[in-house]
């Protein structure tokens, strides 16, 4: 038995004093006895934490008793060993940080595509309506190079913040087909695919919950590699067992890549 559960939970949603609500979950993140981040702004919340399943359940319950957060989904993972070494709460401008104040997910999200549907559209190339279907990975350069889908559109970004140019830079190789914006659990993706349908980009979607949610309602077939996840465990297999480093690297053709930079880890979701 894998004792420690581990929760990845985000939720767009105006919070109107963070400080008060940073001030809340110290305290009560601190009594249960978790560990993880937690990121609070204007724009909503942020989190990877981890204890034991009643600590976690206890901790989603006192935030889902925040104003706006009611609706807070986690996706669940377990691990012999806990990922954090301590407990970081800290108030931030966003929650991911994309530099576009237009892109407010909290006014309305981008339509997502739910993990299942997903596969059925890979194993076919398209999607209801005949369209084909590509991936575009919104993640890093390093956590590319850890897992991701077959044939990727990876743009090598180094962080989420360079993701506009780099729609720009691409945007009419992208015409005429259903893009499927991803990412680890579903935040960068959601921004992704907002600020691409207001770049005129026709058929968006973001996977919903992200590859940690497709790990766990498919088999993660279509996925090769590993999922590079912001804590000790480094990363994650579609069984969303902690994967070794070794076993870490992608091995199936991207498409759209160009030269990286020295890639490291920037961002957490």
């Amino acid at each position: 038995m894998n004792p420690v559960l581990n929760l990845a939970a985000y939720h767009f949603c105006a919070i109107a004093e963070p400080e008060s609500v940073r001030t809340l979950l110290q305290s009560e993140a601190e009594r249960i006895d978790i560990k993880g981040t937690i990121l609070i702004s204007q724009e909503g919340l942020n989190a990877f934490l981890a204890g034991s399943e009643f600590a976690c359940r206890e901790m989603l319950k006192v935030l889902r008793s925040i104003p706006g957060l009611e609706a807070l989904q986690a996706k669940e993972s377990w691990s012999a060993a806990m990922p954090f070494r301590r407990l970081k709460i800290k108030v931030k401008p966003e929650i991911i940080r994309m530099d576009q104040p237009a892109i407010r997910p909290s006014a309305g999200r981008a339509p997502a595509v739910d993990p299942k549907t997903l596969a059925r559209w890979l194993d076919t190339g398209h999607d209801d309506d005949g369209r084909p279907v590509v991936m575009l990975d919104t993640r890093n350069d390093v956590e590319v190079d850890c897992g991701h889908f077959e044939n990727t559109i990876d743009w090598r970004i180094r962080k989420f913040t360079e993701f506009p140019a780099a729609l720009s830079a691409h945007k009419e190789e992208l015409r005429g087909k259903t893009v499927v914006s991803y990412c680890t659990g579903g935040i960068r993706c959601e921004k992704a695919a907002i600020f691409m349908q207001n770049e005129g980009v026709e058929h968006v979607y973001q996977l919903d919950g992200g590859i940690l949610k497709y790990f766990e309602e498919t088999d993660g077939r279509h996925y090769r590699g590993a999922c590079f996840v912001f804590d000790e465990r480094g990363a994650v297999d579609t069984k969303l067992q902690p994967a070794p480093r070794s076993e870490s690297k992608a091995r199936s053709p991207r498409v759209g890549v160009s030269p990286s930079l020295s890639p490291r880890p920037s961002e957490s979701e």
